[in-house]
């Protein structure tokens, strides 16, 4: 079952498309566990898992990301 849903695209502003897009993936959030994940997603997840575990990698605080990202281009 595939319902087709129609939106007035070329008559929404920016801000209004955004908005649809925030609501659906408000909405997805909501229901994830029906999402259906690929088996090669969970593959990489565990792979990378492993990898921190390991120490070979790391992970940046976002807020601390975009502040280099900035510095980098300006």
């Amino acid at each position: 079952m595939n319902p087709e849903v129609v939106l007035p695209l070329d008559k929404m502003t920016v801000a209004e498309k955004l908005a649809v897009i925030d609501t659906v993936w408000e909405d997805l959030r909501k229901n994830s566990e029906e999402i259906p994940v690929p088996e090669w997603h969970k593959q990489i997840l565990d792979s990378r898992r492993g990898a921190v575990e390991r120490g070979e990698i790391g992970y940046t605080d976002w807020e601390k990301a975009k502040a280099e990202i900035r510095r980098r281009v300006s």
